[in-house]
């Protein structure tokens, strides 16, 4: 399998973005978004998945936090599709169910080329972190779509919302590691090709 790395850059109005991955990393990872919560959410993401991960995002931060984690999540989601390239060998489906202390989450993804987000949650507090919940509904959606993935997100049940997204973040890291894992021949569809 060729080196499977991407580097995606990403720069309007409203934000600038940087984002370097490699997906047969050893889960380094040197995140600044400007919003710490968010650094440490991505941070568990690349570790888990055993990616090398890199994010920079200079936002709009007297806003809120909406734009930068939306375009953070648009490129981050470039930059798997780049790497994963034309995915012939993975495994393409990945799940994970992950505790955190008194939270459960399970994500689940499909590598298939067809986008679409499920993203069940009615636990979450309202304010999480300082921010408002739906920037997390709304990074997960702009990944959803640029990666070009199936990605369904499931708080099962939580208190605490750092809690809850720390399992969903490990969720999706672990999902993603078993997705993205070499071991088969050919292109994962019966149809022989996936869709872009």
């Amino acid at each position: 399998m060729t080196e499977r790395t991407a580097r995606i850059e990403r720069k309007t109005a409203e934000t600038e973005v940087a984002v370097s991955l490699c997906l047969d990393g050893q889960g380094r990872t040197r995140c600044e978004t400007g919003f710490a919560f968010a650094d440490h959410m991505l941070t568990l993401l690349g570790f888990w998945a055993g990616f090398d991960l890199e994010v920079t995002c200079r936002g709009d931060h007297e806003v809120d936090a909406h734009h930068s984690l939306e375009d953070v999540g648009l490129a981050l989601g470039q930059a798997l599709l780049a790497a994963a390239g034309d995915r012939t060998g993975i495994t393409r489906v990945g799940y994970a169910r992950v505790p955190m202390d008194e939270a459960l989450a399970e994500v689940t993804v499909d590598l298939s080329g067809r986008p679409y987000l499920v993203y069940l949650e009615n636990t979450l507090p309202a304010v999480v972190a300082g921010e408002e919940k739906d920037v997390w509904r709304e990074f997960f959606k702009s990944l959803a779509v640029c990666a070009k993935m199936n990605l369904h997100v499931c708080f099962v049940y939580g208190q605490n919302g750092h809690h809850q997204l720390e399992a969903a973040f490990k969720a999706l890291g672990l999902s993603l590691r078993r997705a993205l894992a070499a071991g088969r021949t050919g292109v994962p569809s019966t149809k022989g090709s996936l869709d872009r």
